[in-house]
């Protein structure tokens, strides 16, 4: 399984993002893929998750401003990032795991066994 993220930038606080995520595995039916970020200092934390069943979690620092989605056809997922704040800042990676249920957002770093290599956000105010 391999995972390229793609789409990070500098932005202003209040600016939209959409991270793109390539994988070469998508056709799995037990095939569960999410979001994570890790900022300077901080541990790695999940941020979205998208289900081989269309089910969806999200962290609750990003509830309602991101959305993860995803284009089987072309193998890519998307993280839609909207009103873009200074604590978003981070390095973004997509994951990939295996597994029937899929596991949430919650145990992404636990439970999420393939991981691309970043790609960096950074929000000024």
């Amino acid at each position: 399984v391999q995972l390229v993220e793609s789409g990070g930038d500098s932005v202003q606080s209040g600016g939209s993002l959409r991270l793109s995520c390539k994988t070469t595995a998508y056709t799995y039916s037990a095939y569960c893929v999410a979001w994570a970020r890790q900022a300077p200092g901080k541990e790695r934390e999940g941020v979205a998750q998208l289900g081989h069943d269309g089910s969806v979690t999200y962290a609750e620092s990003v509830k309602d401003r991101f959305t993860i989605l995803s284009d089987k056809a072309n193998m890519t997922m998307y993280l839609e990032m909207n009103d873009l704040k200074s604590e978003d800042t981070a390095m973004y990676f997509c994951a990939a795991a295996f597994a029937k249920p899929c596991p949430t957002v919650h145990t992404v770093n636990s439970e999420y066994h393939y991981w691309g290599q970043g790609t960096q956000v950074t929000v000024s105010a």
